[in-house]
């Protein structure tokens, strides 16, 4: 099987981690804190989605080849999600993040079943 590139996922992820999971915005209402669930539910759609990536990457045929580049082409909802996780509001409640964390977790799963379609 393929190995994957590490450059362009180096260059995303680092983006991801950094700017939107660990840069904080202390004057604003949804960054001020960050409750632990919140903060778990943000890594594991991080780690999802690139667990999906290197899953795909890995599994394509040389005849349908999946790219770092062709999952970004084709996934932009995805990524802006996951840079935009942050703005989600421990104010709104810890019920209504859970949800909203678990329903874009399944959007990544589902982003990825479709790239294999």
């Amino acid at each position: 099987s393929a190995r994957v590139s590490s450059g362009p996922w180096l260059s995303l992820s680092s983006k991801i981690i950094r700017e939107d999971f660990l840069q904080q915005n202390g004057y604003s209402s949804y960054d001020r804190n960050c409750p632990f669930y919140k903060t778990s539910w943000m890594l594991r759609c991080i780690v999802h989605f690139y667990e999906e990536a290197q899953r795909a990457i890995n599994d394509s045929s040389a005849d349908h080849k999946v790219t770092w580049g062709h999952i970004r082409a084709c996934m932009p909802k995805i990524l802006y999600g996951l840079s935009s996780m942050k703005f989600q509001n421990p104010s709104d409640g810890e019920d209504k993040l859970r949800a909203f964390f678990k329903q874009f977790h399944e959007e990544i799963t589902q982003a990825f079943r479709n790239l294999d379609d």
